[in-house]
């Protein structure tokens, strides 16, 4: 809370966008990572994409779509090379043995100019990446708008997920958790039932009538009030409806085509029916999802309230997903000194031009060949779904956000935020749960019973674990002690899980 009348300065602080930005300036120093990108975001495929969890992925796409058609071209260029330098060679000798000493002297000079040029396009080529990364880390303007755009379908596909009521989760999921792509476990819980059959004490002696509600009624409450009650500015709060893979298709709506990748939004009385009376594997669950200072850090909780009267009870289920990974902070560490940045890129391009001369034609036939693979893969998958009448697993595996975290670059003020998101998230939902039943005149003498259970379950954040202890008047007391290892993550009681690990980026 800000004090009025107290001028101070304002410390630099993260950009908002800043995971996107780190990324889309990677894709541009990592052809292997901008190939891998680019197939996942606008690649035809039939299985969902995970949720996009503060990453721009329109831009992302837009920039993937850049470094991908660079590198195209830089290969074909050295691909003509490698292709000239025998050819050369055997003009040259020819000529040596037929007599032609004119000819003879392109065996020497002809495969040294070849070598000099595939060095100048390779050292010229990492130049424009360093410079278009650079740009895109820092230049003011907004990163979807320093990139050309790519297939309106897909930018349209993309976009949706920014408001996605609906995901669809790999049948494998089903046995670990469906809220897939969200991070690492924190807690998995069903807190104690709350009775809600007893009226309130009405003011003037007697019982106070109850007043009706259903579960639909309880999470737009919760969802309304949770920023304000949790103080967690910018907190994002939504129901969606989780489905099995496999039966996704029984929802028109969200496969309307069986042939076609899943719809990523859905009406909401879908999504109200998921909560209200789930459905064969479907079911809605409240996502409340803060992101850390510049993205670094997301803490999600999955909220699914269970009324059987007469009692009520929550179904709580909390995640994170640590830092990027290390590999993508090249772009800090660039050479921007005139004689620096000169002599890395002589260092670059002389260590790597006979590799990327070798490779060139290999890399363009893997490419087409995968291209191929998977444009084949999907018609023998679709005519499967329309001939053979099979069922397809169209649930999404995880999320790009996710397979890009790394526990052991989340520092100190990273754990300590996740612990503070977590508490304010599970005492924003006792508070909103407990003033909705006031307001529904019911005695919260259960509830009372109830939080003091639920207030000493433990959590798991990286390396960090304990009791999630309220104490009195608010005080949070801390039992966590450290993990045994640097790549803890969340996993189970006192247990260290494993490191975030980075994307399976496919050879170019």
């Amino acid at each position: 809370m800000s004090v009025a009348g107290r001028g101070l300065p304002s410390l630099p602080q993260y950009r908002k966008d800043g995971v996107t930005r780190r990324l889309s300036a990677s894709v541009h120093l990592d052809d292997d990572f901008a190939l891998y990108v680019d197939r996942m975001l606008t690649g035809d495929r039939l299985n969902a994409l995970g949720l996009s969890l503060g990453i721009n992925f329109v831009a992302l796409a837009r920039h993937a779509r850049v470094a991908t058609r660079r590198r195209a071209a830089l290969d074909r260029r050295l691909a003509c090379l490698q292709a000239a330098l025998p050819l050369t060679l055997l003009v040259g000798l020819w000529g040596l043995v037929n007599g032609h000493r004119s000819l003879g002297w392109v065996a020497i000079f002809g495969p040294l100019g070849t070598c000099v040029l595939a060095w100048a396009l390779v050292r010229h080529d990492e130049a424009r990446s360093r410079d278009r990364a650079r740009d895109v880390f820092l230049a003011g303007a907004k990163p979807e708008q320093t990139a050309p755009p790519v297939e309106s379908a897909a930018e349209t596909a993309l976009h949706e997920l920014k408001r996605a009521n609906v995901l669809p989760y790999a049948d494998e999921a089903a046995y670990t958790k469906p809220f897939v792509g969200s991070g690492e476990r924190i807690k998995e819980v069903v807190w104690q039932p709350i009775d809600i059959s007893r009226p309130a004490d009405a003011p003037g002696g007697g019982k106070l009538p109850l007043r009706p509600f259903d579960v639909i009624d309880l999470h737009t409450y919760v969802a309304r009030h949770m920023e304000s009650i949790s103080g967690l500015q910018g907190l994002r709060a939504r129901n969606r409806l989780y489905v099995l893979g496999s039966n996704a298709h029984l929802v028109p709506e969200l496969v309307p085509d069986r042939t076609r990748r899943p719809q990523a939004h859905i009406p909401s009385r879908l999504v109200q029916a998921g909560l209200h009376t789930p459905g064969a594997g479907m079911r809605t669950h409240l996502c409340l999802e803060r992101i850390g200072e510049g993205g670094r850090l997301i803490v999600s909780m999955y909220l699914r309230a269970i009324l059987q009267p007469p009692s009520l009870t929550w179904e709580v289920a909390a995640y994170a997903i640590p830092p990027l990974d290390g590999r993508f902070y090249r772009v800090d560490r660039l050479p921007v000194a005139p004689l620096e940045r000169w002599w890395s890129l002589v260092r670059y391009a002389t260590r790597r031009t006979g590799p990327e001369l070798r490779g060139a034609l290999g890399r363009i036939l893997r490419r087409r060949r995968w291209a191929h693979d998977h444009e084949r893969t999907l018609v023998r998958t679709r005519r499967a779904i329309t001939k053979q009448h099979v069922l397809h697993d169209y649930g999404a595996t995880g999320s790009l956000r996710e397979d890009l975290g790394a526990w052991d670059e989340a520092g100190y003020t990273d754990r300590t935020d996740a612990q503070d998101f977590l508490f304010r998230l599970q005492q924003g939902v006792l508070t909103a749960t407990e003033r909705f039943l006031r307001d529904h005149n019911i005695d919260t003498s259960s509830f009372d019973k109830a939080v003091q259970v639920i207030n000493t379950q433990t959590y798991n954040i990286g390396n960090v674990s304990g009791p999630s202890n309220f104490g009195a008047h608010g005080t949070i007391l801390l039992g966590g002690q450290q993990g045994p290892g640097p790549h803890g993550g969340p996993g189970a009681q006192g247990t260290p899980g494993p490191a975030g690990s980075g994307p399976p980026a496919p050879n170019p």
